[in-house]
């Protein structure tokens, strides 16, 4: 005879379900608000099984009686949930979070890389991006709030408006992070930085475009040995964080503060090479652009790949934080 006590497929439901509800709670409160929405869960999927239901359904109906997790939150730590008024509060705050993550970062490298390519002083650069930054949030803020304020006062907001919010479902809760380093992704950024390295070697000793019956390369031959050999002991160096991090299992905030130095040793040293003309092989450009404007595509390819080094830096270090803060 089975045992319908066997936890269904779909187990991590209730898992994803706790951490959906558990994300809004202070920390402090955490893990009391988990522990016992657990055993909730727990008696209630016990009730359903012990009466012949099916686990899988069981938990299915259990988790979806419970509703939205982030009213649920709110209700366990006695939270209002007010804008204007409660209905559409939390349609509200899930849109404005997602458009604050996307819009405000575009709009400032949008802003500092426009300045820069019209020869601002690093002041201006610098004033204009913040304060643009600063704009485009109000302006988030303000019409979207107006939006949902004209919604919720519209004739007939008794109920949600069709079209623009939905019941909440099983479907909507996010997927459990992962706060394990795996091993695939160990062997991935090894084989990566790898590759990397010998690209640079063979940038250096050999070239990586050919052009005009010779080879040249990309990147200023004036940088070895001295400093690709220093980027090569950065990368070597990446290697060994990829390697403890797998061993570690998960990040910590140890590891978070790491990886920054190492994204600062090399973005540093980049941007200081970049604005002496010395990172890229200016000889390059010069050859393959007609020369009226071989000087003006060499200062905008400068520009671009100093922005490109740090943006992709600062979302490594950013990444690095919330895994930590995840794994904790």
């Amino acid at each position: 005879m089975n045992d319908t006590r066997t936890p269904p497929a779909s187990a991590t439901l209730t898992e994803r379900y706790v951490q959906a509800v558990t994300r809004s709670i202070p920390e402090s409160q955490r893990g009391d608000v988990a522990a016992e929405l657990r055993g909730l869960i727990a008696d209630q999927l016990d009730a359903r099984i012990e009466s012949g239901e099916p686990a899988d359904t069981a938990e299915r109906a259990v988790l979806t009686a419970l509703g939205d997790p982030d009213k649920l939150a709110a209700g366990m730590i006695d939270r209002p949930l007010h804008l204007i008024g409660p209905r559409y509060y939390l349609d509200w705050w899930r849109l404005l979070k997602l458009l604050l993550w996307i819009v405000p970062p575009i709009a400032a490298f949008g802003i500092a890389l426009g300045q820069t390519l019209a020869g601002a002083p690093l002041g201006a650069v610098i004033g204009s991006t913040i304060g643009g930054t600063l704009t485009v949030v109000v302006h988030l803020a303000f019409w979207t709030a107006l939006v949902f304020f004209i919604i919720e006062r519209s004739e007939g907001a008794g109920t949600k408006a069709d079209g623009v919010t939905s019941p909440w479902t099983l479907d909507d809760l996010p997927e459990l992070h992962a706060t394990r380093a795996r091993f695939a992704d160990m062997v991935v950024s090894l084989v990566f930085l790898a590759l990397a390295a010998a690209v640079l070697v063979w940038d250096q000793l050999v070239g990586l475009v050919y052009v005009d019956e010779r080879w040249m390369s990309f990147l200023d031959p004036g940088l070895w040995p001295w400093w690709m050999g220093g980027l090569l002991l950065v990368l070597a160096i990446e290697a060994a964080f990829q390697v403890v991090l797998y061993v570690s299992r998960r990040w910590t905030a140890g590891l978070a503060v790491a990886n920054t130095v190492l994204n600062l040793v090399v973005v540093v040293p980049a941007i200081w090479l970049l604005s002496q003309d010395a990172l890229l092989n200016q000889d390059f450009w010069l050859t393959v652009v007609p020369a009226p404007d071989a000087t003006k595509v060499y200062g905008i390819l400068s520009v671009l790949t100093g922005f490109g080094i740090g943006a992709i830096a600062l979302w490594d270090t950013i990444d690095g934080f919330l895994k930590a803060r995840r794994a904790r």
